[in-house]
């Protein structure tokens, strides 16, 4: 199934409008330009992770300025809830990039955590759902560290709440400026990822608790496709709160023992991914079910 881009076909008229005369050849019916009909319509097919577009950024100027006033107005809103927190030691208070890191940062916090409960929460929440929304590295520690200080009830419910609230944040930002974005970087995954919605429309809610649950697809790359590929907000939202409450579940005992824990990696052993898909294969049976009665 061949995905169009919605804003490819305005893209290749501007351009033949702007650029000097050439000379065109009929191609089924059509007028294409001689020179361009050796490449596809689309600037960002075919193109590898990361690659870059031979001189032209994925953003238009209007996009890349919509994302970083979005930006801007988070990074201020978050700036200003730390003015009101109450003082403490923050040369101390990094985001965590290893285990050890995170060690010492819980050390750092129990007490404040303790004295200052409102606060922290509050700040804890909004630091997640930013990095939740800007697609910044280390949720995972966030988890952790719900865990090591609030266990497991008290944990899996801010992880829950942080992580649907962080990615809801993301669909949006998404559906504002991400389709040229996610289009650029991932191809050849979002023409997967649209053929695959199309076959399961009418159990789509369990095909999306399915990819919550298990890591078949990136969290990161669900979050920014969604909205491209027209998943609805409330199967997308629905899905993600409660697709992603086994993760949690797993992440926030971890961090009652983080003096156990020696890696990231040791938390999705065989037996954890194993169970994990398990669940999921549960939540999409109804829809290989379905299936199979319509091949009958």
């Amino acid at each position: 199934m061949k995905v169009k881009s919605s804003w490819s076909a305005p893209y290749s008229s501007n351009v033949l409008m702007m650029a000097a005369p050439r000379n065109l050849i009929n191609d089924g019916g059509r007028l294409r330009d001689e020179e361009g009909a050796k490449f596809e319509d689309s600037p960002t097919s075919k193109k590898p992770v990361g690659a870059k577009l031979e001189g032209r950024f994925p953003l238009t100027k209007w996009e890349f300025a919509a994302a970083l006033g979005v930006f801007l107005i988070f990074s201020t809103g978050l700036f200003c809830i730390y003015l009101t927190m109450p003082a403490a030691d923050y040369g101390k208070m990094k985001l965590p990039r290893t285990i050890s890191d995170l060690r010492m940062l819980k050390d750092h916090l129990a007490s404040y955590a303790k004295n200052y409960p409102a606060q922290f929460i509050l700040g804890y929440c909004s630091t997640y759902i930013f990095m939740q929304t800007f697609m910044i590295p280390g949720t995972i520690f966030m988890s952790l560290l719900a865990g090591a200080l609030f266990g497991v009830v008290r944990g899996i419910v801010l992880v829950v709440f942080n992580a649907t609230a962080g990615a809801s944040s993301c669909y949006f930002l998404s559906k504002l400026i991400g389709r040229p974005l996610v289009i650029w970087l991932w191809p050849d995954k979002l023409k997967f990822f649209q053929s695959e919605i199309a076959k399961r429309r009418d159990k789509l809610l369990n095909y999306m608790l399915f990819l919550r649950i298990t890591p078949t697809l990136p969290n990161l790359f669900i979050n920014l496709a969604s909205p491209i590929v027209d998943i609805p907000f409330h199967i997308f939202f629905l899905a993600t709160l409660i697709g992603l409450i086994p993760a949690s579940y797993i992440t926030v005992r971890a961090g009652l023992a983080l003096g156990d824990l020696k890696s990231v990696k040791d938390l999705y052993d065989f037996k954890t991914l194993s169970v994990l898909f398990l669940i999921g294969s549960i939540s999409i049976f109804p829809t290989l079910l379905k299936r199979k009665r319509t091949y009958e």
